[in-house]
């Protein structure tokens, strides 16, 4: 059900340190920040070439992950984000195995303009997933 690996997502407290490490230590091409306020977060992509790595930071005081970032102040991998063509057909099959949507379980818009859902960690050996939709 599940396809390709869209990207991994780094929770940062400082975005432009992390942009730093990966575009002047490891020669990365980076994209230019984006704010997320309907997430409560500003990300960055780390474009690879078989996929990508997010770098995100809180949006304000009462982004949702705030608490991540104070728990992790170096940083830490946040989620893991995988590809499904049909997103809610994916949400009805996890949801009938008995994992947790989170939220109120209907697909929000992401950072690349398509719709995602996350899973709860508990469920799935503690990494929180994202599904977007391809």
């Amino acid at each position: 059900m599940i396809g390709r690996l869209n990207h991994v997502a780094i929770a940062v407290r400082d975005l432009d340190a992390a942009v730093a490490v990966y575009r002047d230590t490891l020669g990365a091409v980076v994209k230019p920040p984006l704010p997320q306020p309907e997430h409560g977060v500003t990300v960055v992509f780390v474009e690879l070439p078989n996929s990508k790595v997010e770098l995100m930071a809180p949006l304000g005081a009462d982004s949702p992950i705030s608490g991540f970032v104070e728990r992790n102040p170096g940083g830490a991998i946040h989620h893991v984000c995988y590809e499904v063509d049909d997103i809610l057909a994916a949400r009805d099959r996890m949801k009938a195995q008995g994992a947790r949507v989170l939220g109120t379980g209907e697909p929000k818009i992401g950072a690349h303009g398509k719709p995602v859902l996350f899973l709860h960690p508990k469920d799935f050996l503690g990494t929180l997933v994202e599904l977007e939709q391809v």
